[in-house]
């Protein structure tokens, strides 16, 4: 009897997954110009987030919205990265991931400062919601263009992409206070005058547009991927539920952080502050933890002890909000670097740049969609109770689900191999 045939890759009904040849900025100032980009792009994928959670109660209370509908605010992300996030890889086959990427700065200018205008709930979550669409194809989009134009420095790139965009939810979240008050106390200019880094991107981004001249896959100088069954791979499973889990507890965090240390008594430029140590403290772990995780064959020790400072942090936050408060921020910061750790793993479970577009797609889509009613949920629980002890236990809870997750995510695995069909048993063995 023969020897049962290997079908641990590929069976002998399909090719095995195509290499792609890896594109890269033409010369020095190319390669300068491209990462200050992307450095630029990041730096606005959480701005029009973190800078409305010092401002929610002003925004609230002009605007007319109860606590649940401020709830709703803070998933209106999830769910734009979602519907979007979704859309972006068949959108940047056509025009190339950089045309959209650019195009997501100019939704996000544009949204971000016409919001600010806005008479009534409606007007202001249709607004947030163009800006955020740019959020969303971008966040998508980005990783898949470092995947492909920085092939040999994945980690490296994807640590200055995520420091870039730690940097800018700390600074929104620190500034928005004092800005609005140096402004004249109005929300309005607090909320719109970061619109203006998001020109400055826009600006960086139309020469890069421009010099690469991309029309979708073939400008890349590759074959048009092939089209994965990726729902197959349990993998791409486990990293969109840690996606998701993650992002559940990041987006309420960035909305309601500030609210639960207010009513512990903490001002309002405090409370902004404090918002900011917890996005600062991503700064430098969100640059070292790529290039720390990349080097490892799986990064489950990393998914272990981030969910444990997150379990910590969100206790005591319940427990002694105002007791150690710079503590609570900066475990509950950690934790919230799951998001640069699960971008790494995007990068590492695919072999070629289009793998990556294809898995980070699914895995941020299907994350976002998981993590909209977290945020609904915990402003429910606090407009019924009027206390954070169930919301903030309900984020501790959620942690061991994303841990487990995690763990299995974490493990070294390329989504191309559990995503091909197996050959049929009857073929395998032959007498």
């Amino acid at each position: 009897m023969p020897p049962a045939a290997d079908t641990t890759a590929t069976s002998r009904h399909e090719a095995p997954p195509r290499t792609e040849r890896p594109s890269k900025p033409a010369g020095t100032y190319g390669v300068w110009l491209f990462a200050i980009a992307i450095a630029a792009a990041a730096f606005n994928l959480r701005p029009v987030v973190t800078s409305l959670g010092p401002l929610l109660d002003q925004v609230r209370a002009d605007l007319g919205m109860n606590p649940t509908l401020a709830g709703l605010l803070t998933a209106v992300p999830s769910l734009c990265f979602g519907v979007f996030g979704f859309a972006a890889p068949t959108i940047a086959r056509r025009v190339g991931p950089i045309a959209v990427i650019t195009a997501g700065m100019g939704a996000i200018t544009a949204g971000v400062l016409a919001r600010s205008f806005a008479g009534g709930t409606a007007v202001f979550l249709l607004l947030t919601a163009l800006a955020l669409a740019g959020v969303a194809v971008s966040n998508v989009l980005l990783p898949v263009v470092i995947k492909r134009y920085f092939p040999e420095k994945v980690g490296p790139m994807i640590g200055l992409y995520s420091m870039a965009l730690s940097a800018g939810t700390a600074l929104a979240a620190a500034v928005t206070v004092p800005l609005t008050g140096s402004l004249g106390g109005d929300w309005r200019y607090g909320l719109g005058v970061w619109a203006a880094l998001g020109a400055v991107a826009l600006l960086l981004w139309l020469p890069v547009l421009l010099s690469r001249r991309e029309r979708g896959e073939k400008a890349a100088g590759s074959a048009a991927p092939v089209k994965l069954p990726i729902t197959r791979s349990r993998t791409a499973w486990a990293l969109a539920c840690f996606f998701g889990l993650q992002a559940t507890g990041a987006y309420v965090v960035m909305g309601w952080l500030p609210k639960i240390f207010q009513d512990a008594g903490i001002d309002k430029g405090t409370s902004g502050v404090l918002l900011a140590v917890t996005m600062v403290i991503g700064v430098p772990v969100s640059f070292v933890l790529p290039n720390l995780a990349a080097r490892r064959g799986d990064q489950r020790l990393f998914v272990v002890v981030l969910a444990a400072c997150g379990i910590a942090g969100y206790a005591g936050l319940a427990i002694a909000p105002a007791g150690a408060s710079w503590l609570w921020c900066v475990l509950v910061g950690l934790s919230n670097c799951a998001f640069p750790l699960v971008l790494t793993m995007i990068g590492l479970r695919a072999r070629t740049a289009g793998g990556v577009a294809q898995l980070s797609a699914f895995a941020q889509g299907i994350g976002y969609l998981i993590s909209i009613p977290g945020p609904i949920l915990i402003g429910r629980i606090y407009d019924v109770t009027g206390e954070w002890y169930g919301p903030l236990g309900f984020l501790a809870l959620l942690l061991v689900p994303q841990m487990l997750f995690g763990l299995r995510a974490a493990r070294a695995r390329h989504i191309e191999d559990e995503a091909v069909h197996p050959a049929p048993a009857a073929e395998q063995v032959k007498a």
